[in-house]
C-alpha cells in the first residue's frame, strides 16, 4: 500500500484483537488471513481522442486508468497475512494492467528472454514486533509517501492524483518504527533507492516519517525520502511530503497532501485538497482539487513540444462511493484536467479526434466496479 499508516494501523488492529480475546477459553484465533480485490472501469473521454486513451503527449497524464472508451480490468490482488504476538508477515501479489504500472522497476528478468515474476509482488515483508513500542520491518513494502495508495477499495477517488503518480510507489529495504507516545511515532529506514527491487548503485536511500495525532480524528504525517539515483554520475533525489486528514464530524472528512521534490537541482511539487461527505450509509460524495507543477521537466509529466518540456496542471475530480453490498463498491467519477497552454497550435497536451495535439484540457466521465473480500 502506498502509505505506512496502513501498516501501522494493521499492526494496531491485530494487537487490539488479540487483547480482546477471552481469558476463559484456550481457543486461539487463526493467525492466517486471506483478502484481496478486483476492479474494472470504463471512462468516456469528451475529447474523443483518436488514441482511445486518457494519456497525452507525455504518457503520464493518468497514472492507472489510461484507457478511454473501453472496458478494462484494473488490478486483481491476492493478499496473505500471518500474525502472531511477535511477528507479522505479508505476501501481497497483484496482477493486471495497474499491477504492471505500479511495479514498473521490476519488469526485466535476470533470466534472458523471461518475464520477471517479481512484477507480481506488490508487498512481501516481515515485521518483528520486538516490544509494544518498537518494531522492525524488512522486505518490499508500500511507500509511506503520499495521501493515496495503489489499492482501489482504500482510496475514495478512483483515478489517482499527479502527486501519487510522480512520487514513489514502493521500497525494498529495512525500516524501524518507534512509538514515541500513544499519539505519535517515528519511522526511519534504509532502502534500495526509489521504486526499486535492486539498487542501481552502491548508495542506499534513507526514508523517514513522523506521525502525530494532535486531536481526536486528526492525523498528521511528515514524510521524507532521500537517495542518490545516479548510475555513473551523482543524481540526488529528495522528496518531502505532508499528509493530513481530519474527521470533522461523523460524516465529513477533510484531507490535504502537499509535496516538494528535487533532483539534479530541479524541483517539482504541488498540493491536493480532499473533502468527503457521507450522505447516507450507502452513498458518499467526495471532491479532490490538485495543482501540480513540473515546469522544470524533471519528472515524467511533461509537454514535449513546449520549450523546456515542463508543464503544470490544475485537476478537479468528483467521485461517488456507492456501497452495493458488503463486498461490492461502485465509484462513478468525473475528472477535469487543465494544463498550461502551449504557444504551438499542435503543441497542446491532448489529442483531438484526428490525432492532433490541439487540446490543453481533458474531461472524462465513467466509473469503476470493485469487488473486495
Amino acid at each position: 500500500m502506498k502509505k505506512l499508516v496502513f501498516t501501522v494501523l494493521s499492526l494496531l488492529t491485530v494487537a487490539a484483537t488479540q487483547a480482546q480475546e477471552s481469558t476463559t477459553t484456550t481457543e486461539k484465533t487463526n493467525p492466517l488471513t486471506f483478502s484481496g480485490y478486483v476492479d474494472t472501469y470504463f471512462f468516456a473521454n469528451f475529447n474523443n481522442p483518436k488514441s482511445r486513451s486518457n494519456l497525452g503527449t507525455s504518457g503520464y497524464e493518468r497514472v492507472f486508468d489510461q484507457k478511454a472508451g473501453q472496458f478494462q480490468v484494473g488490478l486483481a490482488q491476492t493478499k496473505l497475512s500471518y500474525s502472531t504476538e511477535k511477528v507479522d508477515a505479508v505476501i501481497d501479489l497483484v496482477f493486471g494492467n495497474h499491477a504492471d504500472l505500479g511495479n514498473y522497476a521490476n519488469v526485466i528478468s535476470p533470466v534472458s528472454g523471461a518475464t520477471s515474476t517479481a512484477l507480481a509482488i506488490k508487498q512481501a515483508y516481515i515485521t518483528w514486533k520486538a516490544t509494544d513500542k518498537f518494531s522492525l520491518t524488512a522486505g518490499q513494502f508500500g511507500t509511506h509517501i503520499g495521501y493515496e495508495v495503489i489499492d482501489a477499495p482504500v482510496n475514495f477517488n478512483y483515478s489517482l492524483s499527479n502527486l501519487f503518480g510522480n512520487g514513489p510507489f514502493y521500497h525494498t529495504g529495512l525500516k524501524a518504527t518507534f512509538a514515541t507516545s500513544e499519539k505519535s511515532s517515528l519511522m526511519v529506514g534504509l532502502v534500495n533507492g526509489v521504486d526499486s527491487k535492486d539498487d542501481n548503485n552502491d548508495k542506499l536511500g534513507i526514508i523517514g516519517q513522523f506521525y502525530i495525532s494532535p486531536a481526536e480524528g486528526w492525523n498528521l504525517y511528515l514524510n521524507w525520502i532521500g537517495s542518490d539515483e545516479g548510475t555513473t554520475e551523482k543524481s540526488y533525489y529528495s522528496l518531502f511530503d505532508v499528509t493530513t486528514s481530519y474527521q470533522i464530524t461523523e460524516k465529513l472528512l477533510l484531507g490535504l497532501n502537499a509535496a516538494t521534490g528535487s533532483q539534479n537541482k530541479k524541483t517539482w511539487g504541488g498540493a491536493a485538497f480532499y473533502a468527503q461527505y457521507a450522505i447516507t450509509d450507502k452513498f458518499a460524495l467526495g471532491g479532490r482539487y490538485e495543482y501540480f507543477d513540473n515546469l522544470s521537466a524533471i519528472r515524467g509529466l511533461q509537454n514535449s513540444k513546449r520549450l523546456g518540456g515542463g508543464t503544470s496542471v490544475n485537476s478537479f475530480t468528483l467521485t461517488g462511493n456507492v456501497t452495493i453490498s458488503e463486498n461490492l463498491l461502485f465509484k462513478p467519477e468525473f475528472r477535469l484536467d487543465s494544463y498550461a497552454k502551449s504557444s504551438l497550435a499542435d503543441g497542446q497536451q491532448f489529442q483531438d479526434k484526428d490525432g492532433n495535439f490541439t487540446k490543453d484540457s481533458q474531461s472524462t466521465f465513467g466509473g469503476a466496479l470493485i469487488f473486495k473480500f
